[in-house]
């Protein structure tokens, strides 16, 4: 054996290690981690039996948390580059988003829900401008700006997500954002319904505040479910008309990135073809299910459908789970020293504003609205 033999360093053989086989192990990396977190998810509540705090956390917690530690683990031992190619956050994230289109039934949203359709446009539109003006008085990066923007003025971590596809946004920005929606809803569980106690409103007009205002939808139900059954059924087609919007602006997004944003001053004016070839085609699909889901609850019997569109619901959180997950793993500390203190000033100042904003037009169009 040669002294150059003995001195390689231990990484050598691993170069010969094909490219798809770090893959596949990556790939099996985040599946594991993906079964621990929804493990947890469907556990920790009963282990914890009482604790609202342990009913309220969401899976995008623990699936963040468990690939964050995957990464300490996998760049302490000088391996976390390697299985990358495995951690497939876009394509989990697409997925999981077109089957979240499944669980969207217009036919509900269109003959009984107006109010929210009203409530919606106008609490997402002022939201939304708000925060973008924000964040641009602060100097935020644009990208960064759409993804606060759509994250707490429609409905948290899934307008992120949807926005980040739109605007190319880096998977550092996306995590910091998902993590200010969290921060920021679990809270907002316990002070909505105590402070609507304290105003005094009607279950109807609580349950459109909250739907309009918490930011995720696991979120709106445990607040919807402390005030009251009706306040949930209020809350709970608010926050699905809010979702439904997701595809509007992302179009808008995508458009404004496009022609406006990242267009240099020498350049042509792009065409529909730049647009379309912006445009995140997952969208397309998220329509899609909505649209095949609503025909399909009119064909079949209630317990039928509710069946399969629980079906779909279940894959479509096992992907968003390995999403997660893989944002933990891919993600950098570098980045949130890069962002600072002020996406969290913008983010907590469009809050207040969502909070009041989505007050007055709940008082505005559910007083006097009951559930039938």
């Amino acid at each position: 054996m040669s002294a150059d033999e003995i001195t390689a360093p231990p990484e050598t053989a691993t170069r010969t290690t094909p490219a798809w086989w770090w893959t596949a192990l990556g790939v099996l990396l985040v599946l594991v981690l993906g079964a621990v977190t929804r493990y947890l998810d469907k556990n920790v509540a009963s282990w914890f039996e009482g604790s609202d705090l342990a009913k309220a956390i969401e899976y995008p917690v623990y699936a963040v948390v468990i690939g964050l530690l995957g990464n300490a683990v996998l760049t302490a031992t000088g391996l976390r580059d390697r299985p990358a190619g495995g951690f497939r956050t876009e394509f989990f994230i697409k997925t999981g988003l077109v089957l979240l289109g499944a669980s969207i039934n217009l036919k509900v949203i269109v003959t009984a829900a107006g109010p929210a359709i009203v409530q919606g446009i106008v609490l997402i539109t002022t939201v939304f401008l708000f925060t973008w003006w924000l964040g641009g008085r602060f100097g935020l990066d644009d990208k960064l700006r759409a993804l606060l923007s759509a994250a707490v003025s429609i409905c948290g971590v899934s307008a992120a997500i949807a926005a980040a596809g739109a605007v190319q946004a880096k998977k550092e920005q996306l995590a910091y954002s998902a993590s200010l929606v969290i921060a920021f809803a679990l809270p907002s569980i316990f002070i909505l319904p105590a402070a609507a106690s304290a105003l005094g409103l009607s279950p109807e007009v609580a349950g459109a505040w909250i739907g309009g205002n918490i930011d995720t939808t696991a979120a709106v139900t445990a607040a919807g479910t402390i005030v009251g059954e009706h306040a949930l059924a209020v809350a709970t087609i608010v926050k699905v008309t809010q979702n439904a919007l997701i595809g509007v602006v992302v179009v808008l997004l995508t458009a404004w990135f496009a022609f406006r944003v990242e267009r240099r001053p020498d350049a042509a004016r792009p065409g529909a073809g730049e647009l379309w070839r912006r445009f995140p085609k997952f969208v397309l699909g998220f329509v899609a299910a909505s649209v095949i889901a609503t025909w399909y609850l009119t064909t079949v019997g209630a317990a039928e459908g509710k069946a399969v569109i629980g079906v779909a619901n279940d894959l479509r959180v096992w992907f968003l789970i390995l999403a997660f997950v893989s944002i933990g793993l891919e993600f950098r500390v570098s980045a949130l020293r890069e962002a600072g203190w002020r996406p969290v000033a913008v983010f907590a100042s469009a809050t207040v504003v969502n909070v009041l904003v989505a007050l007055g037009l709940a008082v505005l169009l559910f007083s006097g609205f009951t559930v039938e």
